[in-house]
């Protein structure tokens, strides 16, 4: 099968990430990956939510695309006075992500919010959320140390996060728009600087697929991801294990 952008089966889309983007926010990353631009900033607050523990901190995302995100505009969610329950899922997919990647009580009763807005939507933009969300997270981080707000680092290691699916019953890792809308398995990974799993989203939309199959696109996500994971490293430093 040739792809639509002249890629391998296993390879990724150009990845460019830029951080610092926005001056105010505590750590800011615009990620872009092929087509697709997300922004992400951390936002560092001295209060936590009532159900966190004593002396623990939090970690949380919100995730929207603006209105010309995508080939045709869409309403905002402010519009629709609720939050989209896709907006929803995802950003509390990029929390979840996020948390594992932090000591907690390192961070101490602090709340760093991860805001993701898509600015182009071409496929993956949760998975792209995800691994520049982590930047911006980890450079917030950064400045509470050399702040000296806190004694040490709380990001304990790294993470970050990549689509693949089954298109024309072929294996294709980091699907752009046109190979999703005609994918018929689409799978979402999430994953650690060790290689481990923290969380995997599969669905069968044109068919089912076999035990096999799964641990296939998990191995393709896992060449990605340890590529993500070295861009990373390059622009962080290599600080985290």
């Amino acid at each position: 099968m040739s792809r639509i952008d002249g890629r391998k089966f296993n390879e990724l889309r150009p990845i460019t990430i830029t951080t610092d983007f926005v001056s105010f926010a505590e750590g800011s990353a615009l990620i872009e990956c092929g087509d697709t631009k997300v922004l992400c900033c951390a936002s560092v607050e001295d209060r936590v939510p009532r159900h966190v523990p004593y002396g623990a901190g939090w970690v949380t995302a919100e995730y929207s695309m603006l209105p010309r995100a995508n080939r045709e505009r869409s309403q905002r969610d402010v519009s629709k006075l609720k939050l989209s329950p896709r907006s929803a899922e995802i950003q509390r997919l990029i929390g979840r992500s996020l948390r594992a990647a932090v000591d907690l009580e390192a961070l101490g009763e602090r709340t760093i919010t991860i805001d993701c807005d898509v600015l182009q939507g071409d496929g993956g933009t949760r998975t792209a959320s995800i691994t520049g969300g982590y930047i911006a997270l980890a450079l917030a981080c950064k400045k509470l140390v050399e702040g000296n707000i806190l004694p040490r680092d709380p990001v304990k290691g790294y993470v970050a996060a990549v689509s693949a699916g089954i298109v024309d019953d072929e294996l294709l890792l980091d699907l752009c728009y046109e190979e999703d809308s005609r994918a018929m398995v689409d799978f979402n990974c999430v994953m650690n600087g060790q290689g481990e799993l923290i969380e995997v989203q599969g669905t069968g939309e044109g068919r089912s697929y076999t035990l096999k199959e799964q641990q296939d696109l998990a191995l393709l996500c896992s060449k990605g991801i340890r590529e993500l994971i070295a861009k990373q490293k390059e622009i962080l430093g290599g600080s985290h294990r």
